[in-house]
């Protein structure tokens, strides 16, 4: 079962999704759980299927202490790159929190506090501690919800299913299509 990473601190767990797409935005979200909080499923969201993360989706955001999410646009994306946009999300999204956290736990090995919180990075975080298990349930339903949208006016590209990842469909229909204006034009789309 996952853990908090301390339990005498307001902490708060951030996470993104979409780093790794061609297209849509980057998504990140920040949450703040009860320090007794306890769910046997909460896991890192790719370990979870659509069901699994759609029903923790919920009982996060009825448990949450406080939660927010951050899209970053692909123009954005295209400006500052991929990596300084996951950064520039989770900011974002701390920075909407109402709740002040007092400590930050991030997956992945790089970030910077915009405002002055003390943090950790830690790799594979959102498989070890349940503040980014969480963050990364809510940033990834909000980025698919995200991409379902955007797929109604641009079925072309197949992304009710593939979210924007570089599948052979989503690759094929570039190909046969060309590119979007949701497309991130910084990445090799081929």
């Amino acid at each position: 079962m996952l853990k908090p990473f301390f339990s005498s601190y307001i902490e708060c767990g951030t996470d993104e999704a979409g780093r790794g797409c061609l297209a849509g935005p980057v998504t990140a979200a920040a949450v703040i759980l009860p320090k007794d909080f306890k769910n046997k499923i909460l896991n890192d969201s790719k370990l979870l299927n659509v069901k699994s993360r759609n029903n923790l989706r919920k009982i996060i955001v009825d448990n949450a202490l406080d939660y927010a999410i951050s899209h970053i646009c692909v123009e954005k994306i295209d400006e500052i790159n991929i990596l300084n946009a996951s950064i520039l999300a989770m900011n974002q999204a701390i920075n909407q929190l109402k709740l002040r956290p007092e400590f930050i736990i991030i997956d992945g090995n790089r970030f910077h506090s915009e405002n002055k919180i003390p943090y950790k990075c830690i790799i594979k975080g959102d498989s070890k501690y349940m503040n980014i298990a969480a963050a990364s349930i809510i940033a990834k339903t909000s980025r698919d919800a995200y991409m379902l949208e955007l797929s109604e006016d641009n079925p072309c590209y197949g992304w009710e299913q593939n979210k924007g990842y570089p599948t052979k469909v989503h690759r094929e229909a570039i190909k046969k299509y060309g590119i979007s204006v949701h497309h991130r034009k910084s990445f090799k789309l081929m």
